[in-house]
């Protein structure tokens, strides 16, 4: 995968302190890393990295929409999502990503690409089940609901509890539990 220059902050000509990034994400974001679950985004990305003597930190925000199908209806819509990360970059001997929260970069590292941090958090936000508002409030016109309706069962049939015979050894151990 190619690297994406413009989401390399080069930190260490930073001064100690805070200072702001703002990323406007698209589609073509996700292209690169071949993600298509949605056809089109307008995301807004607000980054604080917090410069420190011996470590950074980071906090990422985004809040936007992606377009997505509704997965009762298949109808397309724009699905609102929004979040946070934040992030710890220590230095020591060498490159470890393993835990979400902290990374660990090699001593000499002037940069860091916070794209795959970006794309993490976008994709993590989208929620698993993706239901058009207007399938909840009932205001949406589609053949596949009006289909599920008419397949929708509509009666309740209640089922009388008919007393069967019960065989007599229950009896004779139900009287176990009462005999105390």
């Amino acid at each position: 995968m190619k690297k994406l220059n413009e989401y390399l902050i080069p930190f260490v000509g930073l001064k100690l302190g805070k200072h702001q990034f703002e990323y406007q994400i698209n589609k073509t974001f996700f292209d690169h890393f071949e993600y298509d679950d949605f056809e089109s985004a307008d995301i807004k990305v607000d980054l604080v990295l917090e410069k420190k003597s011996l470590m950074l930190e980071l906090l990422f925000k985004h809040k936007g929409t992606v377009h997505v199908p509704c997965d009762v209806t298949g109808e397309m819509f724009d699905l609102p999502i929004d979040g946070s990360m934040k992030l710890v970059v220590q230095f020591g001997e060498e490159y470890n990503a393993d835990n979400e929260e902290l990374l660990i970069l090699p001593h000499g590292e002037h940069q860091l690409d916070v794209s795959q941090y970006i794309y993490e958090m976008i994709a993590l936000s989208v929620p698993l089940k993706r239901v058009h508002p207007g399938v909840e409030d009932g205001t949406l016109e589609s053949e596949a609901l009006d289909k599920l309706n008419e397949l929708r069962v509509t009666e309740v049939i209640e089922e009388v509890e008919e007393e069967k015979e019960i065989d007599p050894r229950w009896d004779k151990l139900k009287q176990l539990l009462t005999d105390k």
